[in-house]
């Protein structure tokens, strides 16, 4: 019974100072999984805590676990009208963009370690990858809006690109310890079976878990451990039948969240929260792991190894796999410094160590170096690399309050009004709200009043609405609290409706009409010239420069204008 209370009380411990480290550490751009991963070497057998752990296979169970979690909360919280924008590229990355990544890695490490250069490309494979972990708790803690198009490639990337990576890592493994036996052909029918079954059955398995949960009777508590439960079977049964659970588990989240439409508010915030207890006590682990004694002794040529993927070889690979695509050299510079690695790198060194590789440990300790430094560095520097490429949209505030009605096809949302809105000063039956969105009411000095009886909007109202669910991201725009002068250096001063004609804006500002655009509307140009047109896109027609302001059903609604100025 003692070692039970102190094992508690140790784990409780650690994970206590991990989080109010990482509340202190984010003010000064410090990623939250850094200081995860310090506070678990600093309790290991080296640190302060002196905790001795090298149960791998402990250590690799709970990285699995967690990493179905995550996945499953970061599909949920993808749409699938951007899905099919980045779907494409996204496939490229993740099979392609491996392999150009892992290559030059590998050969680079061999000849920087002086080591055989199959064991170079075991260790290039290793942190190929992106991670998932990394990609959707860092993306989403910088508070940084980017370009959906961007944002949804980078996820949906790290959320596929595994089975890759395992397959590599695998046969690199297998090369090394047992080359007799290696077969190409079975690899590459073992990769399409892992990709084909992981995709099939992730779909299917998604829509019963998304048809299980609009009909389960429980609390939104209870549906976030329901949905969770269930995303981690189909994780292990796809897996035991030779697919890809994390493909699987993906696409179960993908399916469920686009099913529901949109999750309530409480439903999202619990799994939010046990996204963070799986990526919190996965890193905990996995820097309870490692031995800080054994990292001086690599820390230079592994610096050099990380300096080179994430300069030389994630940008080439990024570059190559997105020349067919219509990416700007913008987007492209910027996905190719973001090639977050995390967790995933650090369980993939586990398979030579539980595979009796030798030099395992030594492909370990620079796995780990690598992603440190991808935390530190590329984590780090989210808005400032999305500020600095143009990618990043100015900042948008969600509902403070956001459930469900009828079938998810109605949203209860309430926005809050603060002392920079635009909205200060203005009544309500003057507002343009969307089609199908009602007022309830205004609550103001904790009294609800109707409608007809708020009068002029004031500081600290909160305006409640209910509205279709295809109509929130529009609302959100609408009651966006941010700074107005920020908006309007990115979109213009000017907002102009979609379905207004080009050729009356052209003739407004003496703007010369494009013969092949006579005719169209504002969407229609834009989408002419930019077939997968998202928000923040700038089409430059003539001397009018459109930006893409509000995209829904695909077309776009609102559009930013700016005018090129003549040269004299």
């Amino acid at each position: 019974m003692g070692a039970v209370n102190q094992l508690l009380l140790a784990g409780a411990l650690v994970m206590f100072a991990g989080i109010l480290l990482g509340a202190f550490s984010s003010r000064l751009g410090v990623p939250f999984l850094v200081v995860f991963l310090l506070v678990g070497m600093l309790a290991g057998e080296d640190g302060i805590g002196g905790i001795d752990f090298d149960d791998h296979r402990t250590a690799f169970f709970v990285g699995n676990l967690a990493l179905a979690i995550i996945l499953l909360d970061g599909g949920l919280r993808t749409k699938l009208a951007t899905f099919r924008v980045a779907l494409r590229p996204s496939l490229v990355l993740a099979s392609i963009g491996v392999v150009a990544t892992a290559v030059p890695v590998g050969l680079f490490t061999a000849w920087v370690l002086d080591i055989d250069w199959r064991t170079g490309l075991l260790l290039g494979s290793i942190v190929g990858s992106t991670d998932a972990a990394a990609v959707f708790a860092l993306l989403r803690a910088s508070g940084t809006r980017l370009n959906e198009r961007v944002a949804n490639t980078l996820e949906i990337e790290s959320g596929v690109n595994d089975p890759t990576a395992i397959f590599l890592t695998t046969m690199l493994i297998q090369a090394l310890m047992a080359p007799q036996e290696l077969h190409g052909l079975g690899l590459v029918r073992e990769l399409v079976v892992q990709f084909g079954l992981g995709a099939l059955l992730g779909l299917l398995l998604g829509r019963a878990m998304a048809w299980i949960m609009k009909r389960a009777q429980v609390g939104e508590g209870l549906a976030a451990l329901l949905l969770c439960s269930g995303g981690v079977v189909s994780f292990g049964a796809v897996n035991a039948v030779g697919g890809s659970g994390f493909v699987a588990v993906y696409l179960v989240g993908l399916v469920v969240g686009n099913r529901m439409r949109r999750a309530g508010e409480n439903l999202m915030r619990a799994m939010d929260g046990m996204a963070w207890l799986a990526q919190s006590s996965m890193f905990l682990l996995l820097g309870l792991l490692v031995t800080p004694g054994e990292i001086p002794g690599v820390l230079w040529p592994a610096l050099l190894v990380s300096a080179f993927l994430m300069i030389v070889a994630r940008p080439f690979a990024v570059w190559l796999c997105l020349l067919p695509f219509r990416f700007a050299a913008r987007e492209v510079g910027f996905m190719g410094w973001m090639g977050l690695r995390g967790a995933v790198p650090i369980v993939l060194a586990m398979f030579p160590l539980l595979a009796g590789v030798p030099g395992a440990e030594l492909l370990f300790n620079v796995a780990f170096v690598v992603v440190l430094t991808s935390l530190l560095l590329q984590g780090a520097s989210v808005p400032y690399a999305a500020r600095r490429f143009g990618v990043g949209l100015p900042p948008r505030d969600e509902p403070r309050v956001r459930s469900t009605l009828s079938d998810d096809e109605l949203a209860v949302l309430e926005f809050p009004i603060g002392e920079r809105s635009p909205l200060m000063g203005m009544e309500l039956r003057t507002m343009a709200l969307p089609e199908g969105a009602n007022v309830v009411g205004v609550l103001r000095a904790g009294q609800l009043l109707p409608a007809p009886q708020a009068a002029a909007l004031r500081p600290a109202d909160v305006v409640m609405l209910v509205a279709p669910d295809a109509e929130v991201d529009h609302l959100s725009e609408l009651f966006s609290r941010v700074d107005v002068a920020a908006r309007r250096r990115y979109y213009g001063d000017f907002v102009l409706e979609g379905d207004a004609s080009l050729a009356d804006v052209c003739a407004a500002y003496g703007c010369e009409l494009p013969p092949e655009l006579a005719g169209l509307t504002l969407d229609e140009a834009m989408r002419r010239r930019a077939p997968r047109v998202v928000e923040g896109d700038a089409v430059a027609i003539s001397r009018l420069l459109l930006i893409a302001r509000e995209i829904a059903a695909g077309k776009v609604v609102k559009v930013g204008l700016k005018l090129e100025r003549t040269r004299g």
